[in-house]
């Protein structure tokens, strides 16, 4: 595996960057957001670009309903929490860990056979609870646990006769995932790393990327069509109660995903899509930015999107006032 992407386009730069929000405190700018942006549709129409679109991006978690395609295609079966979970960057939540604990035991297997690191939970609130209760550093806590459970269970469906090898770029599972990615992506894969996770992880562009989830949202492939019908029945698993991926999804009828590193993807099924990299890889801009892109072109509500934005993000304050806030500025 080459976890050095040199043959790869070049990655995304400051200069193929742009000003997407910046922080106002009393009247003056505290701090920019510069990144790139793409809202594409299924067919590959390009309806808004910000920044250099084609450079190269490692996708992180924004890649994992591409790669829960392949699951399904493996032949495997999955309850619709399950699967959502296979997709999820969980925030930890004793519900979250139930459902991971369920899959590994209904295939024979615990914690212990996770390959992704320990970690602690991902949500502030879900960690503090998790410790005060005495918890630890777990592999089951860490926010991929259900992504790699799905990748054991597919491989029992493909028939491996070694589940320790699920992360080698060779297992049928991995193997299946690339043909799934870029069949979705209408491109090749670019470069191939490793994700935090212990995960390959496959470089695309941000505009590929937003294709791709606009196909997934689409339901263009059977594959997807069950994925999207599973997000949109059990929306708390693939993030948690009132955060930012579970509330988009809920409220649009959406697929959102959010990845480290400055990134999201939202999919409508009308079949759009958008990506959003910060470049420094800040995540406070990530979704107000894809969803202002999907209101200024048409495909959401201007007040839906202003709602939504004042319900979720945190103001500006000096002392007990309001004193700025995150201005858009696509």
């Amino acid at each position: 595996m080459n976890s050095t992407p040199s043959a790869a386009p070049a990655p995304l730069s400051v200069d193929g960057s742009v000003e997407l929000a910046h922080l106002h405190r009393s009247g003056l700018i505290e701090s920019r957001h510069i990144g790139t942006a793409a809202v594409v549709t299924a067919d590959g129409e390009r309806l808004r670009t910000l920044g250099d679109v084609d450079a190269t991006v490692f996708p992180r978690s924004t890649l994992k309903p591409l790669q829960t395609l392949a699951l399904i295609e493996s032949g495997a079966e999955f309850a619709d929490d399950e699967l959502v979970l296979a997709t999820a960057s969980h925030c930890g939540s004793p519900r979250h860990l139930a459902v991971v604990e369920r899959m590994l035991a209904a295939d024979g297997r615990t914690a212990a056979d996770l390959q992704c690191p320990a970690d602690w939970p991902l949500g502030s609130a879900e960690r503090a609870a998790y410790r005060a209760n005495g918890g630890e550093r777990s592999r089951l806590a860490m926010n991929c646990s259900g992504k790699h459970a799905g990748f054991l269970r597919a491989g029992d469906a493909l028939g491996d006769g070694d589940p320790s090898r699920y992360l080698d770029p060779e297992h049928p599972v991995q193997r299946c995932i690339v043909d799934s990615i870029e069949g979705m992506l209408g491109e090749r894969i670019r470069a191939t790393g490793v994700d935090g996770c212990g995960a390959p992880l496959h470089a695309t562009s941000l505009a590929a990327l937003a294709r791709a989830t606009a196909r997934v949202a689409a339901g263009t492939t059977p594959a997807a069509q069950r994925l999207m019908a599973a997000v949109i029945a059990e929306p708390w698993a693939i993030d948690g109660e009132g955060r930012a991926n579970t509330r988009v999804i809920e409220t649009l009828g959406a697929i959102a995903k959010i990845g480290a590193e400055g990134l999201v993807v939202i999919g409508l099924p009308s079949g759009v899509g958008v990506a959003v990299k910060i470049l420094d890889g800040s995540m406070r801009a990530t979704t107000p930015v894809a969803l202002e892109l999907l209101a200024a072109t048409g495909q959401v509500d201007v007040d839906t999107v202003a709602a939504f934005r004042a319900e979720l993000e945190e103001p500006v304050r000096g002392g007990d006032a309001v004193v700025g806030g995150l201005r858009v500025t696509v």
